[in-house]
Order: structure tokens, then sequence, then C-alpha cells
């Protein structure tokens, strides 16, 4: 468990101070060049029954004893298709993987009995997806960001944080932080925890995936270091 220091994952220019005071953007990652392409095709998957706006609430609701509080999701602001659920999702993959689905805006944990565990995320936008398949390298909790020299180049009201960022609510890496590895190397892409709830079912992102913090806490716990990670092209 790594929650120490991470430089790999930019904020873009543009959202680096948030859109609402006292949340700094996690909407952004600006990760560099594109992983390997070759992701697998898979089969269409039919949804269940998704919760009710009462059952959301709950689920998506705070946190109070995290060592930083999590506020409840104004689950108002997510389309419920993007609630989490459970869904017929027929695949080679074995139980545990990860699939990304950036076209769709989902996340899958496959599941060992013909289905799997359905997020809504936010993923990169046009220019910046990319597919291919990786594995979990490492996980964060509450991880230290760090803005990499490039970006703070181009945002000198980042240079503050050259040292690093501590984690917290504000910081970018979220509560929790699945970073993808390909041969024993970072590719400086991550799946991570979004109080902006806006940001899911959009492309926003440079590559990297978020998911509502309530809900990637929920994978994270489900998800060990070598997990297999499948990011379908867009």
């Amino acid at each position: 468990m790594d929650s120490g220091n991470t430089d790999a994952a930019e904020i873009d220019e543009t959202t680096l101070l948030g859109r609402r005071a006292g949340l700094l953007s996690r909407r952004s990652f600006l990760i560099g060049s594109a992983a390997g392409v070759g992701a697998l095709g898979l089969a269409g998957c039919a949804t269940s029954d998704g919760m009710s706006f009462a059952e959301a609430a709950k689920v998506y609701g705070p946190v109070p004893d995290e060592k930083f509080p999590i506020p409840a999701v104004d689950v108002s602001k997510v389309d419920p298709k993007y609630y989490r659920r459970t869904v017929r999702y027929d695949t080679k993959e074995a139980p545990g993987t990860i699939i990304v689905d950036p076209g769709n805006y989902y996340v899958y944990r496959i599941e060992d009995d013909g289905s799997a565990t359905r997020y809504g995320a936010n993923v990169g936008r046009d220019g910046f997806r990319w597919s291919g398949d990786a594995y979990v390298g490492r996980k964060s909790e509450w991880a230290t960001w760090t803005p990499p020299r490039e970006m703070i180049r181009r945002q000198p009201e980042a240079a503050k944080w050259a040292r690093g960022m501590p984690g917290g609510l504000d910081n970018p890496l979220g509560a929790r932080t699945l970073h993808l590895y390909q041969n024993g190397a970072y590719t400086l892409y991550t799946i991570y925890a979004s109080l902006d709830a806006e940001s899911i079912g959009t492309g926003i992102t440079s590559g990297c995936v978020g998911l509502l913090t309530q809900d990637m806490m929920h994978l994270y716990s489900r998800t060990p270091v070598k997990t297999k990670v499948v990011v379908l092209p867009a």
C-alpha cells in the first residue's frame, strides 16, 4: 500500500483551481503519451434494475470515519444510469478483472457468476483516450500529489505544491487511487476518486478514469495489486 508521493498525474490548466470554492479540481489529469493498444472486444451486457433515488442517497451518503471525512454526493447531479449496479456481463476475463468502457462512461468489475459490478465514470476527453491491457501496480490511500515540472511551467500557481500536496479532500488524487502499470512500468494513468458528481458520464480528463469517491472505495477494497485492467477503445 502506497500512501506516499506520486508525481504522475497533472491537472489541466483550465481546472487547477476548481469550479467550486474550496475544491481543487480532480477533473483533468494530463498524462502524456498513450499506452499500448489492442484491447479485448467484449459482448454486450444487459442491466438489471437500478437503485432508486432514495437508495442512491444512502449508498452515496457521507463517510464520516475516514481520515478526512467524505461528504455525501449530491445524487441529483448524477444521471441514475451511472449509479452503481450489478449487470449481466459476458466475457472470458477472469473474476476480479477491471474493464473500462470509456465510450459509455462505465467501469466494470467482473464477478464470478456471469455478472459485473458497474460504476459510472468520467474518462479521457477526445485526443487523450487510450486503450489496452494494464494491471494495478500499486494502490494509494490519501496520497500526496506532486505536480510535474511541465505542469508548473504552464501553471506557475502550482509551484507551491512542488514538494507535494498532502492528502485530503482538495487533493486531485482523492481518497483512493489505483495506479496502472504495463510490463513493470508505470503508465502514468490511474483510476481515482472524484468528489465532482457532475463529471460522471463525461470525457474531461487527459486519460485517467474517475469514479465517485464512494464507488472508488468500494472498488478499491476489492482490488488487489496485480489485478488485470482492460481499457476498451472509445
